[in-house]
């Protein structure tokens, strides 16, 4: 059965993911250290105007929150055994705001990472990270999520598990990596690790690519690293706007709208399908993106010397491949404003 996200990308050249949670739920009055996924319960209206922002700010898909509703995560708040019902009522709030939405919206349900290190370097089993993967994959899928999207991974062991729990689950999915480590996640995978892992996986994603990670010059690269593999599968970019800046107690992303409409078009001519925000993303710059990728044409591949004029330069010389040449770097970044 083709899944309304396979649908959606079959009609459109692009689709736009949604923003950021956290940054907008810090906004909301959600405090440090406390888990965001207990307002699903505690704090209904709020994860509505969250899930509403992205919505009429353009979004076709936005992502529950239950980034951190797995048991390992949630032990740490006493929760553990809430894991299921968290990321259920998740995606039942997410369902309705989709479902009145005047345009076709696919709700996403998040998964994040563990937070726990995978054998032989730590602890964590193959089979203990697929049974926590698959009861937040059952919980999303009653809530009436239409897609799984496992973020921020750095390890491919648990890709790989998030892929079979998602199997148990009969759910189709889509997985991000964190390329924030000299363009390689923080467990050394780069971009075209990933490209090959996904078609290996017995249970692919119908998407992957890359989210948050150091700024959106380094995610394009990333998006590019995806694409010279020839790989085929749609690819997702979702990278964060601008650089965190700590003022007045808060932590501040320096990107501008405008910036994240350059971004946004830069993305999509690197070859991304799906493309959205990711810390510091919130409803104004989702809303530039909408438009620029509206109004203005499909270009060439932009050179990675026309990536960092346009949003500042790389952090790092490459991007783990040993294929490109990056540009300027993070200390010569020119600032947007």
């Amino acid at each position: 059965m083709t899944s309304p996200l396979q649908t959606l990308l079959a009609e459109r050249d692009w689709l736009l993911a949604d923003g950021a949670t956290g940054t907008n739920l810090f906004n909301m009055g959600l405090g440090p250290g406390d888990p965001p996924e207990f307002w699903n319960v505690d704090e209904p209206a709020k994860i509505t105007a969250l899930y509403k922002s992205a919505v009429d700010a353009g979004s076709d898909i936005f992502l529950t929150n239950s980034f951190g509703g797995n048991a390992a995560r949630l032990k740490l708040h006493n929760a553990a055994k809430r894991a299921g019902e968290l990321s259920r009522v998740s995606a039942e709030i997410g369902r309705e705001v989709a479902d009145r939405a005047d345009h076709k919206v696919i709700v996403a349900g998040s998964v994040g990472p563990t937070g726990e290190i995978m054998v032989p370097m730590g602890q964590l089993t193959h089979a203990i990270a697929v049974e926590m993967f698959h009861e937040q994959a059952e919980g999303l899928k009653a809530g009436g999520a239409d897609v799984l999207w496992v973020e921020t991974i750095s390890a491919p062991e648990e890709y790989a598990a998030a892929a079979e729990a998602f199997a148990l689950a009969d759910m189709p999915w889509c997985g991000t990596m964190s390329f924030d480590t000299a363009g390689r996640t923080m467990m050394g995978y780069t971009s075209a690790d990933l490209a090959a892992l996904v078609e290996k996986l017995p249970n692919p994603p119908l998407a992957y690519g890359a989210n948050c990670g150091v700024g959106s010059s380094d995610l394009l690269r990333t998006v590019q690293g995806f694409t010279a593999t020839g790989s085929e599968r749609p690819i997702i970019a979702k990278g964060n706007a601008g650089i965190p800046k700590y003022v007045e107690g808060h932590i501040h992303y320096d990107g501008t709208p405008e910036l994240m409409a350059d971004y946004a078009l830069l993305a999509r001519d690197s070859g991304a399908r799906i493309i959205g925000g990711c810390c510091g993303t919130m409803p104004e710059h989702l809303r530039c993106m909408r438009e620029a990728l509206e109004t203005k044409p499909k270009g060439s591949q932009p050179t990675l010397e026309e990536i960092s004029a346009k949003l500042g330069g790389f952090s790092s010389a490459t991007d783990g491949t040993g294929d490109n040449e990056a540009g300027p770097t993070r200390r010569n970044r020119r600032r947007k404003t």
